[in-house]
């Protein structure tokens, strides 16, 4: 199954490595899916073999984003992702960061998103240190969650 625990996540990634396939991982709360994910998600997915999906729970999503949010739950905001063509695997995770997960996964490839500075992306140490790398994908101007959820106020 695509959403998946981290232990099978830990034995795919070490078959993955056997493989020498490339494991590419990002992470996002993902709350309303919008063309800018898409796009990132798919320039994501060029970057390897396989792209792994961290997903913030709802209460992190609550602890970053404020009580008013996440729009969706945590189940639909996995089951949308998980029916992208560019995701290999989804997992959540309930800390604010997917530390835990970068350490345990060790991915080739980290992707974050253009919002985003190299030294302020957690976990691009840890997947340096192990010979791999961090890629930051430009934003798609004019998309994201937070102006379509002030629109829809506006209707």
């Amino acid at each position: 199954m695509i959403i998946t625990s981290l232990d099978h996540l830990c034995d795919v990634r070490d078959e993955l490595r056997r493989l020498n396939r490339v494991v590419v991982f990002t992470n996002g709360v993902f709350d309303i899916l919008h063309a800018g994910h898409v796009i990132y998600l798919e320039t994501a997915r060029m970057f390897g073999d396989v792209l792994i999906v961290g997903i913030n729970s709802d209460k992190s999503v609550r602890r970053i984003k404020g009580e008013a949010r996440p729009i969706n739950i945590l189940f639909d905001r996995m089951t949308v992702l998980a029916a992208l063509r560019a995701v290999d695997h989804v997992i959540s995770f309930d800390e604010d960061t997917p530390i835990a997960l970068i350490e345990s996964l060790v991915p080739d490839v980290l992707v974050k998103g253009g919002d985003y500075m190299r030294d302020a992306v957690v976990g691009a140490d840890i997947v340096e240190q192990h010979g791999g790398r961090v890629e930051i994908v430009p934003l798609v101007q004019g998309r994201s969650t937070t102006s379509i959820i002030n629109r829809a106020r506006k209707a």
